[in-house]
């Protein structure tokens, strides 16, 4: 067997486990990488995707954190979002974490939010704050991400820990793009820098409805804030002028906007006519069960747009 063939071989069988060294000693994986991380004695998971265009260059990339929905996993979520396909054609690299499962024939995941959500995180205090934290060192320390450009995203629960983070991470993430979900941290928040924030939500969402309240369609009761109250909390931590956002009323939708803020820091709330508990622009969860997704924006494209003009210091 020649030489060629020989490191032919060689280079299938690493590409088969998704592990190849880059000669600046980074990892480059195939498109999905499934690994583990233990943190606070837990064995934790997650799926990375990274662009072609990971191998195509040698400079970092920016990094989202996607946050699936309380009873979701970050496999489900990467297929209802699309996620992946606007990182390959906008260059930047997507981790899908999963929350810890909670007890029962079920094991629905769900992530501490604070007061949310499900046994297993919230009542037992599951420290997925501190998972995002070592993910993240794990991920930039290994492959080749920008730690200065790391955003975070999330569905529902997903939202409602990317509020906590927003609050207790603000040293890691640039900034947050929260759907369908809202704050539900148990102290008060005081995060040592400005949070730039991107809001979607729907006007038809009986889950987590915008206004709050417990939701007509909620499984669990929960009682939540309404999505004015969260984002007026970071209006005020950065000394935004106006009292109420500019209103910009389009076809199908409504965007509030927070701009006079200091360090530059923007609050957006896109709020939608159509769509429900669901992700704007993605596919339907649950056939039959789910919500309709909003058809007038697309949360890939606005959260993308918005984000991607932050860094950390």
């Amino acid at each position: 067997m020649n030489t060629v063939w020989v490191s032919m071989l060689a280079l299938g069988a690493a590409l088969s486990v998704g592990l190849v060294q880059s000669p600046a000693g980074h990892r480059v994986v195939t498109p999905i990488d499934q690994d583990t991380l233990r943190h606070d004695g837990q064995v934790r998971t997650y799926r990375l995707h990274l662009p072609p265009s990971y191998a195509q260059h040698t400079g970092p990339i920016p990094l989202l954190i996607a946050l699936h929905g309380g009873g979701g996993s970050g496999q489900q979520f990467e297929t209802q979002s699309g996620l992946s396909d606007k990182a390959d054609r906008e260059g930047f690299a997507v981790v899908y974490p999963d929350g810890q499962a909670n007890p029962g024939v079920l094991g629905l995941r769900t992530w501490n939010a604070g007061w949310c959500c499900g046994q297993r995180a919230a009542t037992q205090r599951t420290d997925d704050v501190g998972f995002v934290r070592q993910l993240i060192d794990k991920l930039t320390q290994t492959y080749r991400l920008d730690p200065k450009r790391v955003y975070a995203t999330g569905h529902s629960n997903g939202a409602m820990l990317c509020y906590r983070l927003a609050c207790e991470l603000p040293d890691k993430i640039a900034a947050i793009a929260p759907n369908a979900g809202t704050m539900q941290v148990k102290s008060a928040c005081r995060p040592a820098r400005l949070m730039p924030i991107l809001h979607i939500h729907s006007a038809q969402d009986h889950n987590v409805p915008y206004n709050g309240g417990v939701g007509s369609r909620s499984l669990n009761g929960q009682w939540n804030p309404s999505v004015d109250s969260s984002l007026t909390v970071f209006a005020k931590l950065a000394r935004c002028l106006t009292t109420k956002p500019t209103v910009h009323p389009a076809n199908g939708y409504t965007v509030y906007k927070w701009t006079t803020c200091e360090q530059g820091t923007e609050l957006h709330f896109y709020l939608t006519d159509d769509g429900g508990h669901s992700w704007p622009g993605g596919q339907k969860r649950v056939r039959r069960l789910g919500d309709p997704p909003s058809m007038v924006v697309n949360a890939n494209d606005l959260l993308w747009a918005f984000v991607k003009n932050y860094t950390l210091p």
